[in-house]
């Protein structure tokens, strides 16, 4: 992975950057070259617009919020909450939000592969406005994830409820696209064996993860934890995978993205988050590819019928297959499959209606091994998808 760099590009003084999705006057780059590793400073939706069709693997977008914000906020104390205040943060009414938000979508939906997906980060203040603009364009919602604030920011006015989560929206480009990434087995394993829900309990990017200027104040007033972005790509990108992100801020993307082993595109227009974001980025140290490899998803893997392992020997016509506390006794017949008594079916279906239950996985419920040590039939599959393996 190549150094991180910036690119520069003229963009003048901020009131010539475009919030509108009209690209301002700039040199083109050639769209046969996808700057890796690179900050590109300048509007979002003029720079993507330099970028090659389809060309990067997952966007994570953390858009402005349009906090609409009223005066400033202070704690009981009487002292000044330091609130997302900044210019970029403003647009003069939701109509202008709306059309920003379009421009900039529609700009990341060209640069996505056939395959690839999109995170959208926001609050109550604009994520429906968000979610609403990528149905009308075509975008297809896989989830929506609630990020659980382990550590909220209170509600010092006290005129309403604690405001403890942000909303990430997971989209496709579209309803046909079905070969995106997921890694479902590699999540649950980290999980204790269990599904991973859409709601997220993380605590807010704070302590040493947490960008200073030279005063010790926030360097950015909305950096992301860099769990979160973990999250994010363990769970829908690989390794060697090109990352953009629109609004890089203060470059949890990249600095996450270099740790995983995931190419990042940036886009900033504001050169003083883009120059502390690659000086972050310059120290983080990359993770051993032993430490990034995944696991074979169980749904990529061969299908293996059971008459394949009677048919090759691993159990004979007539074996006793049982359960791992062996209160059932199934038959293995020669066609491949199970007798219980006077029922006959499939191992799946035997083992269900051993149990009363309406569905049954008959590889791990069933068991070979007599009066020894029992083991799972699945183990005899996995035998047989080795052998196909080194074949």
């Amino acid at each position: 992975m190549g150094t991180p760099r910036t690119e520069a590009v003229d963009v003048g003084s901020r009131k010539n950057v475009s919030r509108t999705g009209r690209p301002p006057s700039s040199p083109r780059m050639e769209r046969s070259a996808l700057p890796l590793d690179t900050v590109l400073v300048g509007d979002c939706v003029a720079e993507l617009a330099k970028l090659p069709d389809a060309s990067v693997d997952l966007v994570f977008a953390d858009p402005p919020y349009n906090l609409q914000l009223e005066g400033a906020l202070t704690r009981p104390d009487q002292s000044l909450v330091d609130a997302v205040d900044d210019d970029w943060d403003k647009f003069a009414s939701f109509e202008a939000y709306d059309h920003f938000t379009r421009a900039w979508l529609l700009s990341c939906r060209r640069v996505m592969k056939p395959t690839a997906t999109l995170w959208v980060i926001g609050s109550y203040h604009n994520i429906f406005r968000v979610g609403a603009i990528l149905q009308d364009l075509g975008f297809w919602i896989l989830n929506d994830v609630v990020w659980r604030k382990a550590n909220p920011m209170p509600n010092f006015r006290g005129r309403r409820f604690t405001n403890a989560h942000e909303t990430m929206i997971w989209a496709t480009k579209s309803a046909d696209a079905k070969a995106y990434t997921f890694h479902y087995d590699a999540l649950k394993a980290g999980n204790e064996d269990l599904q991973v829900r859409s709601d997220w309990y993380l605590p807010l990017c704070t302590g040493g993860e947490r960008l200073k200027d030279a005063q010790g104040r926030k360097l950015h007033p909305t950096q992301k934890p860099e769990a979160l972005l973990a999250r994010v790509m363990m769970s829908s990108s690989n390794p060697g995978d090109v990352v953009l992100d629109p609004f890089f801020g203060s470059g949890t993307t990249g600095a996450v993205a270099r740790r995983l082993g995931r190419s990042f595109i940036g886009v900033e227009r504001e050169r003083g988050y883009a120059d502390a974001a690659l000086a972050r980025i310059a120290k983080v140290e990359p993770l051993p590819a032993d430490a990034l490899a995944l696991p074979p998803e169980k749904r990529s893997e061969p299908r293996i019928p059971f008459l394949s392992v009677v048919e090759a020997g691993l159990l004979a016509p007539g074996a006793v297959l049982t359960d791992e506390r062996r209160r059932y006794q199934a038959v293995v017949r020669a066609d491949g499959s199970l007798s219980l008594g006077d029922l006959v079916g499939s191992i799946h279906k035997i083992g269900a209606l051993a149990q009363g239950l309406p569905a049954c996985n008959g590889w791990t419920f069933w068991h070979t091994g007599g009066g020894g040590a029992l083991k799972p039939i699945d183990d005899l599959r996995k035998s047989i998808r080795t052998a196909m393996a080194a074949a």
